[in-house]
């Protein structure tokens, strides 16, 4: 029982990273219908610029960690804001009336430029960085075996459910939320009425990229140490849960991160831990069978 439930809060962390990185997808996709493949590696950018800001920090002498934090997520998502709407404004705008396929291959390519920019400029090997947030709770000792929860994990689930709560009232009252509430429905008919489309879309993706720095700052105070490569793979990972969910859901992402997350860690403390992603894409796919929408999706409604 104790090893289950170690297992559960440390399924339910990594779930709440990979759920803030999906809401980024199904933002987009819910208003120009277009997968952002080149989301993960915004994360990855993210979580670079919070490395950064970190050393910058500690030579310049902020060595008090809540106001630190503060600092690096203010700078971490401001300018992985900025180069969400550079990659919008660059590499999608131009594309977004064009046949579906070819904003399909810029976000690919994208995704690869990004990759190798941060290869080049910071290098392939991996960077560390020594623990900030430290120290946890024992909830309940069986035997030898304690459960233990972090405050790294504290700190992970608490800003989850207050970004998802924030950007809920963004999106339900805000005069930006109707606004894209009114180009998810039809963009023709949201700049008939008075919408600037230009301009809901790049908020759409600075939101995002925002809420991807917030998930990279996470990713590198859990595990300590990113690389050039985490954007690939946490993309995936996070794209299948905004489909797990409901591509196009916000409270669907969010579920659909915190199944993945469970799903690979269970299957990693239970089985082998080669088998943790054939686990998870295959839940996938069983799900679809069953729900083609995912399992808070909406099903189509062709106009005619």
């Amino acid at each position: 029982m104790a090893y289950f439930l170690q297992q559960l809060i440390n399924g339910i962390a990594l779930g709440s990273i990979y759920g803030l990185i999906a809401i980024g997808y199904t933002m987009v996709y819910g208003i120009i219908g277009m997968i952002n493949f080149a989301h993960g590696d915004i994360f990855m950018v993210g979580a670079f610029i919070a490395l950064i800001a970190f050393l910058l920090l500690l030579s310049l002498g902020v060595t008090l960690v809540p106001v630190a934090l503060f600092l690096v997520l203010v700078i971490a998502m401001a300018l992985t804001a900025v180069w969400g709407w550079t990659v919008e404004r660059i590499a999608y705008r131009p594309l977004r009336e064009s046949f579906r396929l070819a904003p399909l291959i810029t976000a690919i390519g994208m995704s690869i430029i990004l990759q190798n920019f941060v290869q080049v400029s910071q290098g392939a090997r991996v960077k560390p960085l020594q623990p900030v947030v430290t120290g946890g709770y024992e909830l309940f000792k069986q035997g030898d075996f304690a459960v233990i929860l972090s405050n790294i994990q504290i700190l992970i689930v608490v800003t989850t459910v207050v970004l998802m709560g924030a950007f809920w009232l963004i999106i339900a009252r805000t005069p930006l939320g109707r606004a894209q509430r009114a180009c998810e429905q039809d963009r023709l008919m949201a700049a008939l009425s008075g919408v600037n489309v230009d301009r809901t879309i790049s908020l759409t993706f600075v939101m995002g990229a925002a809420l991807a720095a917030v998930a990279g700052l996470l990713y590198l105070l859990y595990y300590g140490v990113i690389d050039f490569y985490i954007g690939f793979v946490a993309g995936i990972k996070a794209f299948t849960a905004a489909v797990f969910g409901g591509i196009g859901s916000l409270p669907g992402a969010m579920l659909g991160g915190l199944v993945i997350g469970l799903i690979e860690t269970f299957w990693s403390a239970y089985f082998t831990i080669e088998y943790k992603d054939v686990a998870a894409f295959s839940m996938l796919a069983i799900v679809l069978i069953f729900f083609p929408t995912g399992l808070l999706g909406r099903p189509e409604v062709e106009k005619v």
